[in-house]
Formats: structure tokens, C-alpha cells, sequence
């Protein structure tokens, strides 16, 4: 841990508590670490999640900055981005650099140093607006997305209702 990786989340934090984005609280989860932090998301209006409290945390890895960290929801979630146990596989949050083995993103599109936690924030909300069923995490709800778009509102109607029970 960076001492310069400590007082960038610090003040990241502090800005987020000052300046919140619309649809997410920011917390930690232990007061004595910055590095790892609650999140709570509300789903946007107008999709699919709209009406759902999703829980998630943000790990951030020793050498923040420099790598980016891991976005987890806590909540039950279907959505092709959405790894079965909740990891959130979005480009702002792989290795920076190029990738050989995935031509679909490009080095802009990846985790750099000037980036921070609301830009990731903004991404996730994205994320759940508009899936990218070209790259997915989650190959059932990918599949589901493309050719069962009801049978997709259902569960996500699902994980919604259950994140609300939750809250």
C-alpha cells in the first residue's frame, strides 16, 4: 500500500461525500482501511434494474493506482457483464495495457492511473443500462439477453425485488 495510493482514495472519498453521484452511496467497510469500500447502487430509472438496492464492494490492490481494483456486488445479480459470483468484468476495470487474447477492447478503453473511483461508478451504471452481450462475463444471461429478452426481465425482475427485501 502506496502511501500515495492511501491519500488519493482518502480524498476520492471525501469528494464522493461532498459531491455524491447520483445513485450510489460510498462508503468503507472498516473505517481503518481505505482500500476496501461499500457501495450501494441504485438501479437507473428506465432499466431493467430500476427499483433495486444492489450492494457491491470495491477492492482496491496494494499498488493503486497503478492497477485497477475489483468491483464485487454482494446483491444477486443477471447480467451478461456479471460474473456468476458477482464480479463486475467491465474494461475500465482490467490490467492496463493491451490484450492479446481480447481484441474487443483497446488500451484506452482499460484501467489507467489518471482514472478514479467515480469514473468506474459511472461505468458500472452504464454497465446496467446498456449490457455489451459481445464480451460477457455471464454467458447464460448473455444468451438470455440476445434470444430470451422476457425470460431475462424476469430474473432481473427477480434479483431486483430480492435487493429491495435485502435493504
Amino acid at each position: 500500500m502506496t502511501e500515495y495510493g492511501t491519500e488519493l482514495l482518502k480524498r476520492q472519498l471525501i469528494e464522493l461525500a461532498k459531491n455524491p453521484i447520483d445513485l450510489v452511496s460510498v462508503g468503507l467497510t472498516d473505517e481503518s482501511n481505505v482500500y476496501d469500500w461499500e457501495i450501494l447502487i441504485m438501479g437507473p430509472d428506465g432499466t431493467l434494474y430500476e427499483g433495486g438496492f444492489f450492494k457491491a464492494r470495491l477492492v482496491f490492490p496494494k499498488d493503486f493506482p497503478n492497477k485497477p481494483p475489483t468491483m464485487t456486488f454482494q446483491s444477486e445479480m443477471w447480467h451478461p457483464n456479471i460474473y456468476e459470483n458477482g464480479e463486475v468484468c467491465i474494461s475500465i476495470l482490467h490490467d492496463p495495457g493491451e490484450d492479446p487474447h481480447n481484441l474487443h477492447e483497446t488500451a484506452e478503453e482499460r484501467w489507467r492511473p489518471i482514472l478514479g473511483v467515480e469514473q468506474i461508478l459511472m461505468s458500472v451504471i452504464s454497465m446496467l443500462s446498456d449490457p455489451n452481450d459481445e464480451s460477457p462475463a455471464n454467458l447464460d444471461a448473455a444468451i438470455q439477453w440476445r434470444n430470451d429478452r422476457a425470460g431475462f426481465k424476469k430474473k432481473v425482475r427477480q434479483c431486483v425485488r430480492k435487493s429491495q427485501e435485502d435493504c
